[in-house]
């Protein structure tokens, strides 16, 4: 910072200006330069070459999926038919509207279109599309449906009928294994009767229909092939992946390099979908695709001939506000959920996301937002508390992580119950699967083949789901408000309750029962993806004997990535790359939700505190949400500041 506040604008400009150094991108052959120059409505943007290259070839090939160029795009385009835009399995109207008719039979209650509706629509007719939402949208549902209607779109043809080649993948392993779970459970709770009926003259059977929807899910270094100790993949343009559609969740975590990778290497006729949050955080490494891309979404900007056809085939017109004559090709590939089906007006959680989320304006600046969420504490909404710590040692903290602090929520979290009428538990701390592994752990002696290990599958499953009720995000790595200090101090917490034997050498770097672990690097060797979650259990040694009974080891058990609910135990020997997971960070906890979230914010200012941190931590909470503060003001210097990515994909 003391070294560039000496420097202007113009200094860097002039010491920029050579022809060896720098080329102008508005030439259209920037030569190989290692840097190049970006100007547009007089604001200038400054690349090193390869990511200049990346945002080219997503800008050329999303063009060419949305059937556009680039001069088209810059003409703003207007589709003059519905089917200019349609695939070639999307043909007829009312088979097609039919065909939705199955998947959503009930109609949308009010004005509102039915957005999932509107978005497998939307979504069906394209060969580039994205769909995005916040938490709890129904994006996960939309897209299973999407994978239904396409299938039986294809099924159902006359010539040729056959199943589509469709793959489905995720940025980290632990998004991919949270997407598989929950496709797996939903495709088999799909109603597919009228659906097959609807499509072809004879239908559609529907125990093949069904098997035609793919349920496992793939990281893209592993779908990409990724070659060791490279940035390249085995497939790409001349080794194009051998598919008919692309479904990508948790979008809003892939960078522009990987982007690129992805679209290079699918074939040219192949449907690329996205899955995000716009508003979550961005990717680690460079570039917020998925947030360029969908700048316009909010506001919709569909042509008059895109709203036509989707109330064609919907049955519920598109509102005004959502229309645009001079709406871009882009914008008609883009479907935005707006209805949370998991928080609602009496949610504080939603409340909260809602008032963080709103971005800064002219009517709507940095006072004006932090009114907004004050206010928010201020209705005393029974799922949201805030505790304000005293100093870096107020016992308050330890409470929360022992006991999930209880008292902090109006009538102490009881009487609670969701939507279906089910009861809430009151929010839990880590006392709750320590206490569940304790108090069912197996009397079995022995651990060998599949049947005896059963019993111990079954509480490992049991301890796992436990621990699942009750997890802290904080921002930071290092620092006592960072994962560093506090898994040490939440271990020693949670020995002083009586709930773990670990000494301080054990708690620091070694290996204790109870201690959750993080897998921070994939390992195929073992089936383990970044950011799977394991507990390490003592179990019956295998060498027991009659003379020296009662000995125990450690293993670490896992959820299958499966969805299977099956159990893989590993030793702690053969983990190279993981970490204690008291506290996490909230980048690591994306595509992951808990009943009760606490978010620890730091009691400093940091480059790293912003909206879009604070929001995706508050939405990771399922049920009960604690706002932990070490530093007057922190939230409000959070909520006031922007990740500021600049780049060339949301140029019109």
């Amino acid at each position: 910072s003391e070294v560039l506040a000496g420097l202007e604008l113009a200094t860097w400009r002039a010491a920029l200006d050579h022809p060896l150094l720098i080329a102008d991108a508005a030439t259209g052959n920037p030569g190989n330069t290692p840097l190049v120059r970006a100007e547009h409505n007089g604001n200038t943007r400054l690349y090193l070459r390869r990511y200049w290259q990346y945002e080219q070839d997503i800008r050329h090939l999303i063009s060419a999926r949305l059937g556009t160029s680039d001069e088209l795009c810059r003409r703003k385009l207007q589709l003059t038919t519905g089917a200019d835009r349609r695939p070639d399995n999307v043909t007829d109207t009312a088979r097609f509207a039919t065909a939705l008719d199955g998947l959503f039979p009930v109609p949308p209650v009010g004005p509102e279109p039915d957005w999932q509706k509107t978005a497998c629509a939307l979504t069906a007719q394209a060969h580039f599309a994205v769909i995005t939402g916040g938490p709890g949208t129904g994006k996960t549902t939309t897209v299973v449906k999407l994978l239904a209607l396409l299938q039986a779109l294809a099924l159902g043809e006359t010539d040729s009928p056959r199943p589509l080649r469709i793959r489905l993948a995720a940025p980290t392993g632990k998004a991919a294994a949270r997407l598989n779970e929950s496709i797996a459970k939903q495709v088999q709770g799909l109603s597919l009767v009228e659906l097959a009926s609807a499509v072809g003259q004879q239908g559609v059977d529907i125990s093949t229909l069904r098997d035609s929807i793919p349920t496992e899910v793939t990281t893209l270094h592993r779908l990409l092939g990724s070659r060791p100790d490279t940035r390249h993949f085995r497939h790409h343009a001349g080794n194009p992946l051998a598919l008919d559609a692309l479904v990508i969740d948790e979008a809003s975590m892939v960078d522009i390099e990987m982007m690129a990778a992805v679209l290079t290497a699918l074939p040219p006729r192949a449907r690329l979908i996205l899955l995000g949050d716009k508003d979550q955080l961005a990717s680690v490494e460079a570039g917020a695709v998925l947030g360029d891309l969908c700048q316009r979404a909010e506001g919709g900007h569909y042509t008059p001939a895109t709203a036509e056809w989707l109330e064609a085939v919907t049955g519920t017109p598109i509102p005004e506000q959502y229309k645009d004559t001079d709406g871009q090709p882009l914008d008609q590939a883009i479907a935005m959920l707006r209805v949370s089906h998991r928080f609602d007006a009496s949610s504080g959680i939603g409340q909260l996301a809602e008032a963080v989320n709103r971005p800064l304006g002219a009517e709507h600046g940095p006072k004006e937002k932090k009114r907004a969420v004050s206010d928010v504490f201020k209705k005393d909404f029974a799922d949201l508390a805030r505790l304000r710590l005293a100093d870096a040692d107020d016992p308050a903290l330890d409470r929360l992580m022992v006991n999930g602090n209880p008292a902090g929520f109006t009538n102490q979290g009881e009487g609670r119950h969701d939507r279906r009428g089910d009861s809430i538990a009151p929010p839990l701390g880590y006392r709750h699967y320590l206490e569940v592994m304790q108090q069912q752990r197996p009397t079995q002696t022995s651990f060998g083949e599949e049947e005896a290990r059963k019993p111990f599958d079954d509480w490992a499953r049991t301890v796992l789901d436990a621990h699942g009720h009750f997890q802290l995000l904080c921002a930071l790595r290092k620092g006592p408000w960072g994962i560093a200090g506090l898994n040490p101090r939440i271990g020693r917490a949670l020995r002083r309750a009586g709930l773990l034997q670990a000494s301080d050498r054990e708690l620091e770097q070694g290996w204790f029962e109870g201690r959750p672990v993080l897998v921070t690097r994939n390992d195929y060797g073992l089936g383990l993806m970044n950011g799977d979650i394991g507990i390490t259990l003592a179990v019956p040694d295998a060498r027991n004997t009659a003379q020296q009974p009662g000995r125990s080891l450690l293993r670490v058990a896992f959820p299958a990535s499966d969805g299977s609910g099956d159990i893989k135990w590993v030793l702690p020997s053969r983990l190279q790359a993981v970490e204690t997971v008291f506290a996490m960070t909230v980048h690591k906890s994306q595509g992951s939700e808990f009943t009760h979230t606490a978010l620890l914010l730091p009691d400093a200012p940091n480059p790293i505190l912003t909206r879009e941190l604070v929001y995706t931590g508050i939405t990771r909470a399922k049920h009960w949400l604690t706002l932990v503060e070490t530093g007057r003001g922190m939230l409000d210097e959070a909520v006031t500041r922007e990740v500021v990515r600049v780049s060339g994909l949301g140029v019109k």
